[in-house]
């Protein structure tokens, strides 16, 4: 049998840190995947070093090079950390009209950016991971040379980065709600 609260009974959201320990949760995962996303720029500067050191040896570079780079890394390194820079809070902001208006304005105009943010994002997000599993679906791949390399994987770096993104921005943007 479920009991029900009692008068002054607190929500989770109500209770002392929750907002706190939400971000701190997310922050870790999203501080995460954008270590991957830095360890993938080392990854695309070693490869690329060894095919250019490769092709100058020998006449001919590692197999699959560009492909990898064009698909994997870059797509990791452009997707991947949008959480991350929404975490920094160093995402652009156009601040020349909003520093004129009185304070309850300005973070009125920030906390419904929020929602129109998560929007967008969402609806990347969905849209990513609905192409990833289309991409899967028919097994996506790229021939370069004499090498077939699936690039369905890579599908799925947009809606990760953007799905985090998401995530932060309903959380900071349930907090502009609280009032916190």
């Amino acid at each position: 049998m479920r009991k029900e609260p009692g008068p002054g009974a607190r929500t989770p959201a109500e209770t002392p840190g929750f907002w706190e320990r939400a971000e701190r949760i997310l922050g870790r995962v999203i501080k995460a995947v954008s270590i991957a996303a830095g360890l993938s720029i080392v990854a695309m500067m070693l490869q690329v070093t060894a095919d250019v050191a490769l092709r100058y040896l020998t006449g001919t570079g590692l197999p699959g090079t560009l492909t990898i780079v064009s698909y994997y890394y870059m797509v990791i390194v452009a997707f991947v950390p949008l959480a991350f820079a929404e975490l920094q809070r160093a995402h652009i902001q156009m601040e020349l009209v909003t520093d004129l208006l009185p304070r309850r304005l300005s973070r009125q105009i920030g906390g419904w950016g929020l929602l129109f943010t998560g929007l967008v994002t969402g609806a990347l997000t969905v849209r990513g991971f609905e192409e990833a599993l289309n991409q899967m679906r028919i097994g996506a791949s790229q021939v370069q040379g004499t090498t077939s390399i699936d690039t369905w994987p890579a599908h799925f770096a947009l809606p990760l980065g953007a799905g985090l993104m998401t995530l932060l921005v309903a959380l900071r943007f349930l907090q502009f709600l609280a009032g916190c």
